[in-house]
């Protein structure tokens, strides 16, 4: 086909060269203190998305190389298994069980019991645990629920255990924290205040990482618990044990597998894929479906089960689950190889309903049959046919559903992460009087995700400028290889009497709000010889859009903050590298270098600032406000918004707040606490 050239007379030219320049004036004048020219909201997400695929290649190359042998994949899972327990930090000591069962009730043939132990002094868990017909000694299944507020009153749990039973094989049915009958933030009648568990789990879940555990651990200590008092009965074969979970519940079995030996047989569903789709496709969950660190130590879904290995295990999918199936495919396919390699292929399964997410009757069924063929159950005929399951009412194991009602003194999950806090504060002091500055110095930096020896350079990108108040204002990016370019706006001032000093500007409202302050006698460029506003990543011009993070979570950055976590570079952090990206473009300017330094900081951008002013002393004052004094803030008031924001895993076994001043007694400090 000929191409035709299209000719467009001189005068055309010129009137559509004119219309091009009027419409990009016009996008300027919409926005003129903007200075990036992409959509800037996708930049964070981005940036994190590429570190988790960098992470995510290396451990695909470390597998493929342990698959060449059994004992190089020995080598490999005995890696990923000491990984784990690193991420998942010191579990508490077991303590008595003080098991009650508070009723029975009995369907068809089969018998309910309600049980309440204590997994923790003053610390309740709730369960149901169906007993088939007979004497026993009988193969069990520990059950996990997904994220309903039902939650082992759940009709499809019910069923599912009852199908259990009906045919020879015993169930508990346990509630996670912060569901059923264990909801941890209610009134003083035992009635919850916020509106779900995976709310309540993601807010107890800030307040747990910053003393080094997480949700998910105390999800794992309580299940382990659980299975305590399950193989502690004698109707109980503790060595015929298997464990399952749907959603939420998958983690749970996910996790647990990886942990508890006891476990001989197990089926997760709806709930095994691929980290690295599932978070590039939906987001990162909630706050219990994640251990902070797991994709820096290369740990994939995949490594939980392989540890398993080569124990039977059927994984149970859904082709239109929300759960991504292609990396449920992908998962299956891996753990295949790991199968195959240990001489045992016919250990491994994927069934794929053709449904959704959720534990539909096909699933439960294959699950049924699979601990039937593992757990040594006997021949007799499969039981299909099944007792109605009772109303929620009748599983309770407490008077009003509710052990902080049953339980006057009952300790919850938030209550131990306050009394944590000055537990804490002993360990913290021993290990700053016993090391010197320097060495307080690299653990921060190493907190934070901090190298040491980074020294690339700065380049500067200038994109115009545009007036305010009389000052001719710069646009400027600054930039540092592998980091998120910094939109800056740079003020210089040549105007006599103002102070010789060089203001950082950083806000969490963006530095638009500096340049949009119109009165002249509160412009803070007014008052010094040269200010730099910048937006920090994730904030001012590369703020996510609001409706990229789901209200339940309490935070406008929630998957932003938790990816950060994930690849072992907390948000705070990268805005400390961020600042020292600035001081390093102002020590490379002739004019503004030899300027003394002074932050200006507010809200999220404020911790940040803090922790650069303690590491980097060319910051020389320091001035905050809408910050916090302590770390316990978090803690003492979980439900308030915004907290991820401000979360460093592990921070308080070693630093609060006040423990920063005495690295930095020379810095002048200012501070207005929200």
């Amino acid at each position: 086909m000929k191409r035709r050239r299209i000719h467009i007379p001189v005068c055309k030219t010129l009137l559509l060269t004119a219309f091009c320049s009027v419409i990009a004036a016009g996008l300027n004048a919409q926005d003129p203190y903007k200075v990036a020219d992409w959509k800037t909201e996708f930049t964070m997400r981005s940036y994190l998305l590429q570190e988790m695929h960098s992470l995510y290649d290396r451990r695909r190359e470390r597998l493929c190389e342990a698959l060449s042998d059994e004992r190089a994949f020995n080598e490999y899972k005995a890696g990923c298994r000491g990984s784990y327990l690193r991420l998942l930090g010191e579990l508490p000591p077991e303590t008595p069980l003080n098991a009650e069962i508070t009723g029975r009730i009995t369907l068809g043939n089969i018998g309910l019991e309600k049980v309440i132990i204590e997994s923790r002094p003053g610390h309740h868990v709730t369960a149901n645990l169906y007993l088939p017909a007979g004497e026993g000694p009988f193969p069990a299944v520990i059950f996990f629920c997904g994220h309903e507020m039902t939650s082992k009153a759940t009709l499809s749990y019910m069923e599912t255990a009852i199908l259990f039973a009906a045919n020879g094989i015993a169930a508990m049915v346990t509630d996670p924290i912060s569901q059923g009958e264990r909801v941890q933030f209610t009134d003083t009648e035992g009635r919850r205040i916020l509106r779900g568990s995976t709310t309540e789990h993601t807010l107890l879940n800030a307040g747990a990482i910053l003393t080094g555990s997480s949700v998910a651990a105390w999800e794992l200590f309580d299940n382990v618990r659980a299975l305590d008092y399950l193989v502690s009965r004698p109707e109980i074969d503790s060595n015929r044990i298997g464990c399952m979970g749907n959603s939420g519940g998958g983690a749970q079995t996910m996790w647990f597998i990886g942990y508890d030996d006891r476990v001989k047989a197990a089926a997760p569903c709806s709930f095994i894929t691929t980290r690295e789709r599932e978070y590039g496709l939906n987001g990162t969950g909630d706050g219990c479906q994640q251990i902070p660190g797991e994709g820096k130590a290369g740990l994939e879904i995949a490594d939980y089960l392989a540890i398993f290995a080569p124990k039977p295990l059927l994984i149970l999918a859904g082709r239109y689950d929300f759960v991504d199936y292609q990396g449920a495919i992908d998962a299956f396919n891996e753990l295949k190889s790991v199968y195959t390699l240990t001489g045992h292929p016919d250990r491994i399964s994927l069934f794929t309903g053709d449904d959704g997410h959720g534990l539909s009757a096909p699933k439960r069924e294959a699950a049924m049959l699979w601990f039937r063929r593992w757990l040594d159950a006997d021949n007799s005929p499969i039981v299909r046919e099944i007792p109605a399951a009772p109303a929620e009412e009748d599983t309770w194991c407490t008077p009003s559903g509710q052990v902080n009602a049953m339980y006057p003194g009952e300790i919850t999950m938030q209550d131990y992460s306050r009394r944590r806090v000055p537990e804490l504060a002993a360990e913290r002091r021993r290990f700053i009087e016993g090391s010197n500055r320097e060495a307080l110095r690299d653990t921060l930096r190493r907190l934070l995700s901090i190298r040491n020896d980074c020294r690339e350079g700065v380049s500067i990108e200038t994109r115009g400028s545009f007036p305010v108040n009389g000052h001719s204002t710069e646009k400027l990016i600054i930039r540092r290889t592998g980091e998120v370019p910094l939109p800056c706006h740079l003020y210089r001032n040549t105007w006599k009497g103002v102070a010789d000093t060089l203001i950082i500007w950083l806000s969490h409202k963006g530095k638009v709000s500096l340049a949009a302050d119109s009165t002249p006698e509160g412009f803070l460029p007014g008052r010094y010889r040269a200010v730099l506003a910048a937006d920090l990543r994730g904030m001012g011009e590369t703020a996510e859009k609001p409706q990229d993070n789901d209200p339940k979570y309490y935070n406008s950055e929630y998957h932003n903050a938790v990816l950060s976590m994930h690849v072992g570079q907390p948000l705070p952090g990268q805005r400390v590298r961020d600042i020292l990206m600035i001081l390093d473009f102002i020590s490379s300017d002739e004019e503004l270098g030899r300027m003394p330094v002074k932050v200006v900081a507010s809200g999220p951008a404020a911790l940040p600032s803090h922790l650069a002013a303690v590491l980097d002393t060319r910051i020389d004052d320091l001035e905050m406000s809408a910050t916090i004094e302590s770390f316990s803030e978090i803690t003492d008031r979980p439900v308030e918004k915004e907290w991820f924001s401000w979360i460093i895993p592990g921070i308080l076994k070693y630093f609060d707040l006040p423990d920063l001043a005495v690295m930095r007694p020379d810095l002048k400090y200012n501070y207005t606490y929200r």
